[in-house]
């Protein structure tokens, strides 16, 4: 099982080489990646109802013999379209900027020096350095192996590990297709290491020539998808309806007209209530709201691997964490020796050999910097014959190593206290002894191995397992792995928010409660074990978790457990995992979260979340991210509920009062107008909001909550119906006092004052507690709030102080009534912060 291989270390290709096989085998891939066509886009964006209702009001304009209406309609759809289709453009950047950033990357060999490269940049005679954890993304020769283990079940069928041995030493198998001296694309290491030369990359490998392709797997759409879809078409199904109603209302107001101009009156009236009533910017905001996350939290070392995953994030309640690495910083170092004869020389040098001899493991590392430390190098530790090993399991939690030096073989274990000692001769008071030293360094928080030696002079009392063994104990050891500085602060942080962290560890409870207590981490004194998890039902289990935040001992297989125990009980759980067997408790959690630097191939594969710098700030500040997102959903769902009750409101009581079709408020070209504004204000602006500042201060959203529950919807609708008394109000006092010559006065008044309610309401939505003047100031240094703010602004200008008015069939306004719009949209949404300064009040009484 051993397979050493002695020859000189690689160069491999030189980046040039590389870049030349490129071109010549193309990309590591099975199928190439297909790019949207844009016309398909465009095409996709007309098909939209409020784009086919554009269309039928332009050919109505020239049906009329109107031209000039007829044409700035057209150019609207095109400006429209353009946004949408820009805006799906940079959607799609972001998301194949995400989509490169988590790709599978492997450890090649180039210009003689090891480098990360993408796993799609592999060619024909590179060397890949393949460890535990990575899924092979090649076929190659092996040409240097460590105890290699590959699981081959996705090619062959057989779940049994395949051993694996460099070329030359163990050659093609008799009869047999699947070499044991190559490795295969698709297959997954599951113990070992090694370094292959790469022979076939894409459709090329085994993997490809059974026909195995690459799809994307069609997405179930989540609740807030299948929310917003649901309010899309409810509004649409309401617009057929009104549209037929107002268009007979529009039908009978005027009988005068020829029965051509009627029909036409009439049908611009309903497709002006139709478009109104549409609220076709939802599924516009949560595909930007998301991937713009997605790619903030990216700069913040997040990396979503999955979209729907940035909305789950806000209702996370329960967090486990491995201890090391998460909590602590993974720099092992050793504290503390023990021997049970005195001598530490000796148990240093036992505690070495017992190491691999290629090690990755930060606590083996540790050990042989500690034997370096005590003046014994790794030529005297890794001195003679390797013959076996004892490789370590989850199971039998602890490993040893078979050394030949001369005549006699050396056995080296190393492992938990509670099984190495088991395996030991010892008399009861020795043992009793190195119990009570195991548990004292434990309760310093010090990670705690045993030492064995079994010494024999002939190859056949080599005993086939290591629990046959009667080992000599030489001693402890006590590893100490200190807590992260600012975990402290980060669980306080995550207990005010209500989200509970969970320890889960292999680790011993006394060390696993020490540390618990250091970091300030509650009910750090209540721990189940994983002989316990093993024996307990999962209905005891569930009614434990309830209390319990500590699982030490606890191999892969229990984390499943433990996950679908508190999912069990409502909880929403994210998991953090790094090996092969975490991958299916990371699958299994609500997010699953995968260390980017120590997690393998597989466990990122499988998570949702991959923490680029493995540290437990960035988990704590990613709920909060995930927080504000949400916020600013929901934010801009109900800005965009708001701004559409004006608009739609006044296209549907207009005709009810009887106003002529010429003299309207709204116009099918005016809808189109609001539309250009109301599409980068909540796009754009609202996706940009800062947190709340009590944000982690509240408990977790239950998951199932609607994304406008009574509450908000009735300030919505309230704001709405503000918006609409003013605009509507002072355009038909307007009009009254003169219907025949103030139509575009009156209409100029009303649709100036909900742009103006427009630039207001953004402000005044911003937070739900702190006032529009506190939200300004945190966002007066975003250039992107004030483009589009004074953009809105500027644009009214243009629209009625120049040529432009008499085509948008507006008007002029005087000093006065300019001022008299600012006024009147100012009180329209402003009030609402006398609702926040109330609400103030009455929560500094209950205090």
């Amino acid at each position: 099982m051993t397979g050493q291989n002695d020859n000189p270390r690689p160069s491999g290709l030189t980046t040039e080489q590389a870049k030349e096989l490129q071109k010549k085998f193309g990309k590591n891939e099975l199928t190439p990646g297909q790019k949207e066509n844009i016309y398909h886009e465009i095409l996709k964006a007309l098909s939209e109802p409020m784009f086919l209702l554009l269309l039928a009001a332009a050919v109505i304009y020239f049906a009329l013999g109107e031209p000039h209406d007829g044409a700035i309609m057209l150019v609207f759809v095109l400006g429209i379209i353009s946004i949408d289709v820009i805006q799906k453009w940079k959607t799609d950047k972001t998301l194949m900027a995400l989509k490169e950033l988590s790709a599978p990357q492997i450890k090649v060999i180039r210009d003689g020096e090891e480098k990360t490269i993408n796993s799609l940049d592999l060619v024909p005679g590179d060397i890949m350095l393949i460890a535990e954890g990575v899924k092979i993304p090649a076929d190659g020769k092996i040409i240097r192996a460590n105890d290699l283990c590959v699981d081959e079940s996705t090619l062959t069928g057989e779940a049994e590990g395949v051993w694996k041995a460099a070329a030359g030493s163990a050659g093609r198998e008799t009869g047999d297709y699947w070499r044991r001296d190559c490795c295969y694309a698709g297959t997954l290491v599951i113990q070992g290491s090694a370094a292959v030369m790469v022979e076939k990359t894409g459709a090329a490998t085994e993997y490809g020539k059974i026909g195995t392709h690459i799809a994307n797997a069609p997405e179930n759409p989540t609740p807030l998808q299948k929310q917003t879809g649901a309010l899309v078409k409810f509004s649409a199904g309401m617009a057929a309806v009104l549209f037929a109603l107002v268009g007979c209302i529009t039908w009978f107001n005027i009988p005068g007209h020829m029965f051509k101009d009627r029909l036409v009156e009439s049908l611009l009236s309903g497709i002006t209530l139709a478009m109104a009533m549409i609220p076709e910017e939802f599924p516009v905001i949560l595909t930007v709201f998301l991937s713009m996350g997605a790619w903030r939290l990216a700069k913040k070392h997040s990396l979503v691997r999955k979209l729907p995953a940035v909305e789950t994030l806000g209702a996370v309640s329960v967090l486990c964490v491995d201890k090391t690495g998460t909590i602590t910083l993974n720099q092992m170092t050793v504290r503390e020796t023990w021997a049970l004869d005195g001598d530490e020389k000796r148990l240093s040098e036992i505690m070495g050999m017992a190491c691999e001899i290629e090690t990755y493991d930060p606590m083996e590392k540790a050990m042989l910097d500690h034997c370096e430390n005590m003046n014994i190098t790794r030529e005297q530790l890794f001195a003679g014959e390797l013959v076996t090993e004892y490789p370590f399991t989850n199971q039998a939690k602890m490993m040893g190593h078979v050394w030949k030096r001369g005549s006699s073989f050396i056995i080296a274990a190393k492992g938990s206290p509670e099984r190495i000692l088991n395996i030991c001769e010892l008399t009861p008071e020795e043992r009793k002894r190195a119990e009570e030293k195991a548990v004292e360094m434990s309760q310093k928080g010090l990670r705690v191995i045993a030492v064995g030696q079994m010494n024999t002079g002939n190859a056949n009392d080599v005993p086939p397992a290591l629990s046959d063994c009667r080992l000599q104990l030489r001693g402890l050891i006590g590893l100490a792995d200190p807590p992260r500085e600012s975990v402290r602060e980060d669980i306080k942080r995550c207990t005010g928010a209500g989200v509970r962290v969970v320890m889960i560890t292999g680790d011993n409870g006394v060390t696993a409660s020490s540390i618990a207590r250091q970091v300030g981490m509650p009910n750090s004194d209540k721990i189940i074990t994983g002989d316990e998890l093993a024996s307990i039902p999962d209905e005891e289990l569930r009614a434990r978790v309830r209390e319990v935040n500590i699982f030490s001992r606890v191999v892969p297989e229990h984390k499943m457990r433990i996950v679908k125990a508190f999912k069990d009980i409502g909880e929403v759980v994210a998991m953090t995992g790094d090996g092969v067997n975490d991958a299916p408790a990371l699958k299994y959690a609500d997010i699953g979260i995968a260390m980017g630097k120590r997690g393998s191939e597989v466990s990122r594969e499988a998570a949702d979340l991959i923490l680029l710098d493995d540290n437990f700030s960035t988990i704590v500040d990613t709920i909060k991210d995930g927080r504000r997102i949400y916020d600013n959903i929901k934010k801009a769902v109900g800005y965009v509920f708001s701004i559409h009750i004006p608009i739609a409101c006044a296209s549907l009581f207009a005709p009810l009062l009887g106003i002529n079709p010429s003299g309207l408020m709204l116009l099918p070209v005016h809808i189109v107008l609001l539309e250009l504004v109301i599409d980068p204000t909540c796009s754009i602006v609202l996706e940009r909001q800062p947190a709340e500042r009590s944000i982690m201060e509240r408990p977790p959203r239950n998951p199932n909550e609607k994304i406008l529950n009574a509450k908000s919807l009735t300030k919505f609708l309230l704001q709405g119906i503000a918006v609409f008394t003013a605009s509507f109000g002072t355009y038909l006092a307007v009009l009254q006092a003169n219907p025949q010559e103030n139509a575009a006065v009156a209409r100029t008044m009303g649709i100036a004052i909900i742009l103006f309610c427009n630039i207001l309401l953004v402000q005044v939505n911003s937070s739900h507690t702190d006032f529009a003047v506190q939200s300004m100031k945190r966002l007066a240094g975003d250039w992107v709030m004030w483009v589009v703010s004074v953009g809105t602004f500027a644009g009214l200008i243009l629209m009625i102080y120049t040529p432009a008015s008499r085509f948008l069939k507006l008007a002029p306004l005087t000093g006065r009534q300019f001022l008299l719009a600012i006024v009147i949209a100012f009180a329209a949404v402003m009030w609402f912060e006398l609702v926040k300064l109330a609400t103030r009040i009455k929560e500094k009484r209950k205090t």
